[in-house]
């Protein structure tokens, strides 16, 4: 038996390994694009909700009396079989590619085709029984099957990155209650401001992971609105009517996603919309991450010269040179992923913008990096949270030692005094290494009883 197989196309022949269940055009691009070293295969939820896109069309025309019964029942249970996570190896195409994703259509149609003619034991490549286009594409377009699964692959990957969020803002809701009882400095621009307590500057982190959720739930749903149906630029050329409700609720059923049709087809086919506030809200998601994680940084400073009021999990020895140093790489790492989903934010900003007419051809480049940009917040999160968050520890002698010999304290004189007063007080305490209470009492600005009330818990923390 021979090991290869040819098959042609429009553009001429070409040899394919025998058993390989992609076809021409699927080794073509795979060829023509070896841009990332990503392929369709490392994005499995792409995989599986291409597969569901083409289960739902092979449903909807068998409903609608345009495709045989034997053939649609074949493609269907080809493409339960990539759903189930099988032969996802076939799917080489790079996610990056020319076509408006073309190669990625074509990919799945060739691997369900000939996964497809395997169910009726016919050869691979046995087009003239079923065919890619013919069959599997029947009713369709890339313009409206690609689209469609990539919207759907994003929704299906929501709540993995809402159960990161979730568990990650109990996670420092658990610190928060845990640091309660210790107060600390504050600060403003890197200066000392007013006490507050360490439970309170983290439960602020598990408020701002929480307000992430929420934005995400909100956002997320202007990506079930779905072309399918539109085929090449939402005019339903090619497709019987009928077909596009049909499919849209047989993916609904299928993915278990509620997926619902574009007001306008056209618009919806060329409009990435979606996609920009969708990749938005991922962005603010890493802004709001990573500023979290500058101030860890900061608060583990040291641990002799730097804040030091907590102490970060000691993950890896730091330095190839200094013997016992630590580095706070957790959220080092969140602030790289950070600098990667905001450049990808902006990248889908300009993909979007450079659309023209009823198409835009730049839409792999979109899905590419918004996918990533979950992929890398999700697993951020996770490891944040197990390695970072979870283990981090209080020094309570710190932070007291730092609120005793800081002018925090002034603020609280000023309905005594005044705001000169105790602007002078403060900066003769600073310069003569005094405390704000020697000064006061010395220079009989203030009774013992009143700094007593000044100086309370309730006081200085404005009854937080």
């Amino acid at each position: 038996m021979p090991n290869f197989r040819i098959e042609q196309d429009s553009i001429g022949a070409m040899e394919l390994p025998a058993d390989a269940n992609y076809g021409i055009q699927t080794a073509r691009a795979a060829t023509n694009f070896p841009i990332t070293g990503t392929l369709l295969s490392h994005y499995p939820e792409l995989v599986q909700s291409l597969a569901m896109t083409k289960k739902a069309a092979a449903l909807a025309n068998m409903g609608l009396g345009v495709l045989d019964q034997r053939i649609g029942g074949a493609i269907v249970r080809a493409a339960d079989r990539v759903i189930a996570g099988e032969e996802h190896d076939d799917f080489i195409v790079d996610m990056l590619q020319g076509g408006a994703g073309t190669s990625t259509n074509m990919n799945a149609n060739e691997v369900i085709c000939n996964l497809a003619l395997r169910e009726l034991q016919r050869p691979l490549g046995d087009y003239g029984t079923i065919h890619p286009n013919d069959h599997v594409n029947l009713s369709q377009s890339t313009n409206d099957v690609y689209p469609t699964a990539v919207r759907l692959t994003m929704l299906r990957a929501c709540p993995a990155l809402i159960e990161s969020q979730t568990a990650l803002k109990e996670t420092l809701l658990k610190k928060a209650d845990e640091f309660h009882h210790i107060i600390k400095v504050g600060r403003t621009q890197l200066m000392d401001a007013v006490p507050m307590r360490l439970g309170s500057e983290f439960r602020a982190f598990a408020v701002t992971v929480g307000e992430d959720i929420d934005r995400l739930k909100e956002f997320s749903g202007l990506l079930r609105e779905v072309n399918l149906g539109g085929t090449a630029i939402g005019t339903g050329i090619n497709a019987p009517k009928g077909y596009s409700a049909a499919a849209i609720k047989h993916l609904a059923r299928i993915s278990g996603v509620d997926l619902i049709p574009a007001g306008d087809l056209i618009e919806a086919t060329s409009d990435m919309g979606a996609f920009v506030t969708f990749s938005g809200v991922l962005k603010r998601i890493a802004v709001k991450l990573s500023k979290m994680c500058n101030d860890l940084r900061l608060l583990n400073s040291g641990p002799r010269a730097g804040f030091g009021e907590i102490r970060l999990p000691a993950m890896q020895p730091g330095s190839s040179i200094m013997p016992g140093k630590v580095n706070p790489v957790m959220p080092e790492v969140i602030n790289q992923i950070a600098f990667q989903v905001i450049g990808n934010d902006l990248t889908v900003t300009i993909a979007a913008e450079a659309g023209q007419l009823q198409l835009n051809a730049m839409e792999p480049v979109i899905v590419f990096n918004i996918l990533q940009s979950m992929r890398m917040l999700t697993r951020g999160m996770n490891v944040l949270r197990e390695k970072c968050i979870d283990g981090i520890e209080a020094d309570e002698e710190r932070c007291r030692e730092l609120l005793e010999h800081s002018l925090v304290a002034v603020t609280a004189i000023n309905p005594y005094v005044g705001y000169g007063e105790a602007s002078r007080v403060a900066k003769k305490a600073l310069k003569e290494r005094r405390s704000i209470r020697d000064i006061v009492l010395a220079e009989k600005l203030m009774s013992e009883a009143q700094l007593t009330e000044a100086f309370s818990v309730e006081t200085l923390l404005g009854g937080r």
